[in-house]
This record gives C-alpha cells, sequence and structure tokens, in this order.
C-alpha cells in the first residue's frame, strides 16, 4: 500500500507565501515524477509543477516565477513553495506521484488527499 500525505495548505493574505510539502510512504521501490495539481471550485484539475527524479522541472504560466517545486529523493518527499499568491490560486491542491512498487508492473499513479489553499485578497 502506498500513501501521499500533504501539509502545508491555509490561509494566506494575498502576496503572502505558503509552502506545501507531501510525503510518499509504504511499498516503494521506486518514484518517478511528482507534482502539484491544484482543482478550484467549478474546475478541472490543472498542473501547477512537476519535478522529474532526475530534478528536472516543469511549470504552469501561472506557477511560472512565483513558485518552485523541489524534492528529496532519499525522504520520498516533494515540497512546493509559492510565493506571491493571488485570490485566483485559491483551490485544492493535490500532490501526485508515478511509483513503482514490488510485484507490480510499471509505475502507477497516485494522489494525495488534498489540502486547501485559500488566498484571501
Amino acid at each position: 500500500q502506498v500513501q501521499l500525505v500533504e501539509s502545508g495548505g491555509g490561509l494566506v493574505q494575498a502576496g503572502g507565501s505558503l509552502r506545501l510539502s507531501c510525503a510518499a510512504s509504504g511499498s516503494i521501490i521506486s518514484i518517478n515524477d511528482m507534482g502539484w495539481y491544484r482543482q478550484a471550485p467549478g474546475k478541472q484539475r490543472e498542473l501547477v509543477a512537476s519535478i522529474s527524479s532526475g530534478g528536472s522541472t516543469n511549470y504552469a504560466d501561472s506557477a511560472k516565477g512565483r513558485f518552485t517545486i523541489s524534492r528529496d529523493n532519499a525522504k520520498k518527499t516533494v515540497s512546493l513553495q509559492m510565493n506571491s499568491l493571488k485570490p485566483e490560486d485559491t483551490a485544492v491542491y493535490y500532490c501526485n506521484a508515478a511509483i513503482r512498487r514490488p510485484l507490480v508492473v510499471g509505475f502507477g499513479n497516485y494522489w494525495g488527499q488534498g489540502t486547501q489553499v485559500t488566498v484571501s485578497s
């Protein structure tokens, strides 16, 4: 069994910062890409940022210059530092990871439970 547990969401004023963290646990052989997605009310879930096992990063245009994704492969964690937050960043943020488990072929796609980020104007 694999779990992704997020932490760090909350309420912040516009212009403020938050740091989200996600830790993977369970029977894990290796982790490929890790990332953060978000879903605002009435909208589809969208990619915010992703990072490969080698450290290559990818950002949504809305996140470029404000958000920074990082990971610690040894600790099986991924973080998202969010600066200069805007009200339109308000959403539930989900951690995502491609994980290879024992006795399972290929990488499975796993999600955290989500953490609420609310940015007030």
